[in-house]
């Protein structure tokens, strides 16, 4: 599969990841197997758009936010602003805020 499958697969395991649910729980709440939310997740299966919007649905996540920062990288190059945002999109809200508040310590002791 495609890099953009397996990206947004892994934003979807992210996401659900996030919420403290299994597989199942969100192949209940979005209609679809399991075993689909799996080949999904591992960019194994290229989704729809219609089978993608059932998904961000059921974890409340604009169907947009699973494309964001997408697009051309030259081969060979880190996209270093991504790899922060894929990091931080795995943590829950709690770690999320943490880490920001780690940041912006760092930043002030930076500027002294």
């Amino acid at each position: 599969m495609s890099d953009i499958a397996k990206i947004v697969g892994q934003r979807i395991r992210n996401y659900r990841m996030s919420k403290g649910w299994s597989q199942e729980t969100l192949a209940e709440l979005s209609d679809f197997h399991p075993t689909y939310i799996g080949q999904v997740e591992r960019g194994e299966k290229n989704a729809t758009i219609e089978s993608l919007e059932k998904i961000s649905k059921a974890l409340n996540v604009p169907l947009s936010r699973l494309f964001e920062k997408l697009g051309a990288q030259e081969e060979g190059t880190r996209n270093i602003p991504l790899e922060c945002y894929e990091f931080l999109s795995e943590k829950t809200k709690k770690e999320q805020e943490q880490l920001y508040r780690l940041l912006l310590e760092m930043e002030k002791y930076k500027k002294n």
